[in-house]
């Protein structure tokens, strides 16, 4: 398999910017995923280095070779879209073999590619079905051995679960994971799903508005995100923001001393993730809120709350907890899980 390098890529649409001199290393046998909202860049980033569309300029080089001026069939690489893109009239036997008898690979050769992606992917009792007669996730799966077969130097998907139930992208995610240990292969995924960043990733490289807001391993961006952005995107639920003001005597949130940690400057943005508040005796918390919903799913509960001020807050607690809406509580804010952000949405702080 190859390394991955990009090297001050940018690239325009007329006058509109799509990336911004991204710059990046996604190491052999790396399995990385490009996440962050719609219109980030993240789909432009990856039809880049898959050569589908050309960069103003920079340089992409795939195992060592700069292949910013090569054509995609000659990249080493094999991409997964979100459609199937399946040929309704062949089987999948038929499917898979379709690029290798275009490429005039011999028949051995093509059976035995074969062969062994329908044993990878579990695909064997199927390989004489039309994609008609298969499942949507059945279906990915064939279209992910179309891109085995060719046995690329790299692996490129642009949002493939998005077509599937939820229950479906659980077990295609799995089967990803799988798939990625069996081959150890360079794996580079596109997703707006955080979720699937979060439990696929050895990197997750976060895009915001055609840059890269940070690159790191999944817990890595969770516990020391270096912005506002990227504390908010990775996470679900989301963190809880407030407009604080750092003093002397602490992290104060209008009359509330959140945490008792000596600080100093202007206004800042405190953030906190929900199962890091503390439910606290009443009358003893640094915050007192109010309950305005309840969701309960199972083996935990998250109370959608309301300040003093107006600001949301979401706090996670037990399945088994007993607030209501309406019910008034306090809360603790441990200053070990304290993240707080300039203006300038970039962290404070070491």
């Amino acid at each position: 398999m190859a390394e991955v390098t990009l090297e001050g890529v940018n690239k325009h649409y007329g006058t509109e910017q799509a990336l911004k001199d991204v710059s990046l290393a996604i190491a052999d046998g790396e399995f990385a995923v490009f996440v962050g909202p719609s219109g980030c860049g993240k789909s432009t980033l990856l039809r880049s280095v898959a050569g589908l569309e050309g960069i103003t300029s920079g340089r992409i080089s795939i195992d060592g070779r700069d292949v910013t001026q090569v054509a995609p069939s000659d990249r080493g690489v094999s991409m997964v879209f979100q459609s199937y893109a399946l040929y309704p009239h062949m089987s999948v036997r038929e499917n898979m073999d379709f690029g290798l008898k275009v490429n005039k690979f011999a028949a051995d050769d093509r059976k035995r590619r074969i062969e062994e992606a329908a044993r990878i992917l579990q695909l064997e009792d199927y390989l004489d079905r039309k994609p008609g007669q298969l499942s949507g996730g059945q279906r990915q799966r064939v279209a992910i051995g179309r891109a085995i077969v060719k046995k690329p130097k790299v692996f490129l998907f642009d949002e493939p679960l998005s077509n599937l139930d939820a229950k479906l992208r659980i077990q295609m995610r799995v089967e990803l994971e799988a798939l990625h240990r069996d081959l150890g292969a360079t794996m580079i995924y596109v997703t707006h799903d955080q979720v699937e960043a979060m439990t696929m990733a050895d990197k997750i490289v976060v895009l915001n508005e055609g840059r890269v807001e940070q690159v790191g391993a999944p817990m890595e961006l969770y516990h020391r995100p270096h912005s506002e952005f990227v504390a908010g995107f990775i996470g679900a639920p989301s963190m809880n923001f407030l407009d604080v003001t750092p003093t002397a005597d602490g992290v104060r949130y209008g009359e509330a001393a959140l945490t008792p940690v000596p600080q100093s400057g202007m206004p800042a943005r405190l953030g906190i993730r929900p199962e890091h508040i503390g439910l606290a005796e009443p009358g003893t918390g640094a915050l007192s809120v109010t309950v305005r919903v309840r969701e309960t799913l199972g083996s935990e509960s998250y109370l959608h709350t309301t300040t003093p001020a107006g600001d949301a807050l979401v706090v996670r607690t037990d399945g088994e907890s007993d607030r209501r809406p309406g019910d008034a509580i306090d809360l603790d804010f441990p200053q070990d899980r304290v993240h707080l952000f300039g203006t300038d949405g970039r962290r404070l702080g070491a």
